[in-house]
């Protein structure tokens, strides 16, 4: 792990790399709360969490999920999880806030859960309001509508609930986790648009395989039955997430060939739209032969077609956008993106710290409303040394990082960001020939 202040990034003549992706810290936080309260509603009593290193040791218990994601965000529900603090601080991680708090509010105790500066300013009322006619006791701390919480958790009864499907996914995939702990179940019916769906199919097929009876009965609407979890040997898979900056750095490099372990055709993982996105931009997805379902080794290649402008919702993959916004620029390919709204809440305000990065580098970017971004090909005058922040953003990082192709030694600030959700990014991308020097 680097721990750089800021970083320069020089790219390689050719890249030909193996690359071990990291698990899908999305699964892992899903799992983990199943396991929790599979185990009894108190792990600490029940069967012990063990640190994923210790998950993917032989010896581990069959129950227990294996090859659990390293990153922060997953480390931070781990540890909440086993010491259960009187104080639980959640630091930057947006689900485990969402889902912590539908958790603690159906197990015994009264605990405050918390996080940093930034993540006491994202918005959680829709959450609380949402468990509140569910029974739950939560009181703010401080401002209205925002953590720190305080939650005195306990055994509710269920019933049907609407929640607004336009805000966000975490809060419905929060709602649905503890949905079978529930005395008469929930019928789930979101209301108005639905985004970041994929996400919400993601947490009914973990919840399936934990063997929840869940299922969507209408278009908007989800039942869970009151049939609790059942512990079984679950393994996760690599993420999709992480795999889309390698296929940014294969659609920005001359040639080269990229290979990725663990991903899954055919994965529930929203990101996994990946595949489909970079062929348009000349990049080919070959997996090697495997049982349907089960984790395979995917080769990226070079094609020689792609588009000449792409427009695209991501109300369903909204983490996919920086890596689009920098790569189709990079590529002079304009672009339209729409079903951005969420961008705005998330780690920082991603709308606005993409119009402002990508300005330093030479391009002049749009939006609409909070809801899109545009680039129609405006150029501006680059930054002779562009230094790219990142706002406490991994995604920033991550998605700026390729450009070094186009612009050898751009600089990255505060690069160990990334160790959110992709801890080894910098060290792989130095083992695929990328040379990294630290400014200091």
């Amino acid at each position: 792990m680097y721990n750089f202040a800021d970083m320069k990034i020089y790219p390689p003549e050719d890249i030909n790399a193996l690359i071990h992706l990291p698990a899908s810290k999305s699964i892992s936080n899903r799992a983990l709360i199943i396991y929790a309260l599979a185990a009894g509603g108190d792990p600490c009593r029940g069967v012990p969490l063990w640190s994923p290193a210790q998950c993917t040791a032989s010896s581990a218990r069959p129950s227990i999920p294996t090859n659990l994601s390293d990153c922060d965000d997953t480390a931070v529900v781990i540890r909440a999880l086993r010491e259960r603090p009187q104080t639980v601080d959640i630091m930057a991680a947006g689900t485990a806030m969402r889902f912590m708090t539908a958790y603690l509010s159906v197990t015994p105790g009264t605990h405050v859960i918390t996080g940093t500066e930034r993540m006491r300013h994202r918005p959680i009322a829709t959450l609380v309001d949402a468990l509140r006619r569910l029974g739950a006791d939560i009181d703010y701390v401080g401002e209205e509508g925002y953590p720190p919480l305080r939650i005195t958790g306990g055994r509710l009864a269920g019933g049907r609930i609407d929640v607004p499907g336009s805000v966000s996914s975490q809060y419905i995939s929060a709602l649905l986790l503890i949905a079978p702990m529930l005395g008469r179940g929930m019928q789930l019916r979101l209301t108005g648009s639905i985004i970041s769906r994929p996400y919400i199919d993601l947490t009914i097929k973990v919840m399936r395989d934990y063997g929840a009876q869940v299922e969507w009965t209408a278009v908007d609407t989800v039942d869970v039955q009151p049939v609790p979890y059942k512990l079984r040997p679950y393994r996760i898979e690599s993420d999709w997430s992480a795999a889309s900056y390698w296929y940014e750095i294969m659609a920005l490099a001359r040639g080269s060939q990229i290979e990725l372990t663990g991903l899954v055709d055919g994965s529930l993982q929203g990101d996994s739209a990946v595949r489909f996105l970079f062929s348009a931009l000349g990049v080919k997805t070959t997996f090697a032969p495997a049982e349907q379902g089960e984790p395979t080794t995917v080769t990226l290649r070079k094609s020689s077609q792609r588009l000449h402008r792409l427009d695209y919702d991501f109300t369903g993959q909204p983490d996919m956008a920086q890596t689009f916004v920098v790569c189709c620029a990079l590529l002079d390919i304009p672009f339209r993106f729409t079903g951005l709204s969420t961008l705005k809440i998330k780690e920082t305000d991603r709308i606005e710290a993409l119009k402002t990065e990508m300005r330093r580098i030479g391009y002049v970017l749009r939006d609409v409303d909070g809801r899109e971004l545009l680039w129609d090909g405006e150029r501006c005058q680059p930054e002779e040394h562009p230094v790219i922040r990142t706002y406490d953003d991994h995604r920033m990082a991550m998605a700026f990082a390729p450009a070094a192709l186009r612009i050898p030694g751009i600089e990255i600030e505060n690069p160990q960001v990334v160790s959110k959700s992709y801890p080894r990014f910098w060290d792989d991308l130095q083992a695929a020939g990328f040379k990294i020097v630290s400014t200091l």
